[in-house]
């Protein structure tokens, strides 16, 4: 008797179906075929002695298991639910009259249990977008992939559950409902939690400067780095951020939390989350790990885990330069495409860089005569920021030492929430800008919609011009003073770019 389940690959931050076929007849033997890996092949013993402890049978014939399409290598534990499915309505032993209406994933204990497995949340937009019923899932797993609110999502515990599931008995039961996500302002008031580290900005003492900056960056998009000497408050500044970013709407906090199903490290438990990711990966991190990828499978790296928020990296001078220089086309093209012999997967990659460094390996250059660092030090230091990096980044920013009155009399500054309005009015008036562009800010722009968005006055484009030419900037870095004119302007609630506007983006490159 044939009998098929169907399970789920995820390739990317999508998922593709996986027909599990199961077919009994005369034989002796159980075959496993469809570019299997050793994880999928050893789920025969343990779907065999789950099957057994729930006082299931084995029928003593040829028993032929067929993952398809054939052709795709399949990796994994989750297929464990859907074989074991597999064998026991092609055994007879229970009817299961809706084993094909449904999406079934999930690793199995030898007692029967059943444990969770990543990508949850793409397989559940699977079963919407293919007309499934709904999707069988680890409760864990359930629990995540209920936020996609689409289709039916069943919670299960052990393989008992899924039978009484398949067999129309109380699936309600199971059933895990969730309501349309409510507004992002009230989720924002909700659920937002803040780790204890990061800071407010009216904590961080002086650096007013520097401030501003990442204001404008965060209104924008736009990438920053910020040189300055141990101490003064780099770091605290980027973590800082968060607080300023506005909350995430649906789609970007489902695009988001697919990239963390698929990692496996889902964090749905109490809605998606509206907090933008603040990921600092340390320096020293692999390319693989920072840009993705892996052995087995292919897995999101840093870079699209801050996809939609931040990624910090301290010390980027002391960054390998493979490292570095991984980053070059992601700040591009807020993607990153891994290719191996035989795949080629694409993740999201669209964040906020945050580049810190000392100005010299001592790092009190410029500092009095604290740098003990000679000329040629200082040179082969920084020159470990090259052209190309260096001109993706829109923002430069060069820190002083917070001077002794700041740090005495700690002066009341402006708070977070204060500058996060601002901020939440500016990305306001470019989402209704690029509302038919399939863009969210001004740093997305290409060359098109520079020209089209970013006009600027004769006197300005004079300016500009006479800048350019001084300090022999490329074409790109000019469409980004451009693009950071634009969101400065934003910023003010001006409609056309000014010669103030214009001189301050300038003034940060």
């Amino acid at each position: 008797m044939l009998t098929t389940v169907y399970g789920a690959k995820c390739i990317g931050i999508e998922a593709v179906p996986v027909t599990v076929e199961v077919d009994i007849r005369s034989g002796i033997g159980i075959h496993l075929v469809g570019l299997a890996d050793a994880a999928v092949k050893e789920s025969l013993l343990r779907t065999i002695t789950a099957l057994q402890s729930m006082g299931y049978r084995i029928p003593g014939k040829k028993i032929v298991i067929n993952l398809a399409p054939a052709d795709m290598h399949k990796k994994g534990s989750g297929y464990d639910l859907p074989i074991a499915t597999g064998i026991i309505a092609a055994s007879g032993q229970e009817e299961l009259p809706l084993a094909g209406e449904f999406i079934i994933m999930g690793e199995l204990g030898l007692d029967g249990t059943v444990r969770p497995v990543p990508g949850a949340l793409p397989i559940a937009e699977l079963a919407s977008a293919r007309g499934f019923r709904g999707c069988i899932l680890p409760l864990e797993s359930a629990a995540e992939a209920s936020e996609y609110g689409l289709t039916e999502i069943y919670g299960v515990k052990t393989l008992s559950d899924v039978i009484r599931i398949l067999n129309d008995e109380g699936r309600e039961f199971w059933s895990l409902k969730d309501d349309a996500l409510p507004a992002a302002p009230e989720r924002h008031q909700q659920w937002t939690h803040y780790d204890d580290d990061i800071m407010d900005f009216a904590d961080i003492v002086g650096q007013e400067g520097a401030k501003r900056g990442l204001e404008i960056a965060a209104a924008g998009g736009h990438n920053v780095i910020m040189v300055g000497p141990p101490g003064a408050g780099k770091s605290s500044l980027a973590k800082a951020m968060v607080r300023i970013l506005p909350p995430m709407d649906r789609e970007e906090a489902l695009q988001t939390s697919k990239i963390y199903s698929v990692a496996g490290k889902g964090r749905l438990r109490k809605g998606l989350s509206c907090i933008r990711p603040f990921r600092s990966p340390h320096y020293s991190t692999s390319v693989a790990a920072l840009i993705g990828g892996g052995s087995e499978s292919i897995l999101p790296g840093e870079i699209s885990l801050a996809h939609n928020g931040v990624l910090f990296l301290d010390e980027f001078c002391e960054a390998p330069k493979r490292i570095t220089e991984a980053l070059r086309c992601p700040v591009e093209e807020k993607k990153v495409v891994i290719s191996r012999l035989r795949t080629k997967v694409e993740f999201p990659a669209n964040f906020i860089l945050i580049a810190a460094t000392n100005p010299c390996p001592c790092g009190y250059y410029g500092i009095g005569d604290r740098c003990t660092c000679s000329p040629s030090r200082r040179a082969s230091y920084l020159s470990r920021l090259s052209g190309p990096m260096m001109d993706r980044i829109d923002i430069h920013l060069w820190l002083k030492p917070v001077d002794a009155r700041s740090i005495v009399r700690k002066e009341q500054a402006e708070s977070s929430s204060t500058v996060a309005e601002r901020v939440f009015r500016a990305r306001q008036i470019q989402q209704e800008r690029f509302s038919s562009e399939g863009i969210r800010t001004n740093s997305e722009m290409n060359g098109r919609q520079v020209k089209e968005f970013c006009p600027i006055p004769p006197p300005a484009r004079d300016y500009l011009e006479k800048a350019v030419a001084r300090t022999g900037i490329s074409a790109r870095a000019c469409n980004r003073i451009l693009k950071l004119a634009r969101t400065i302007a934003d910023l003010q609630g001006d409609t056309e770019i000014g010669l103030g506007h214009l001189s301050e983006a300038i003034g940060y490159r």
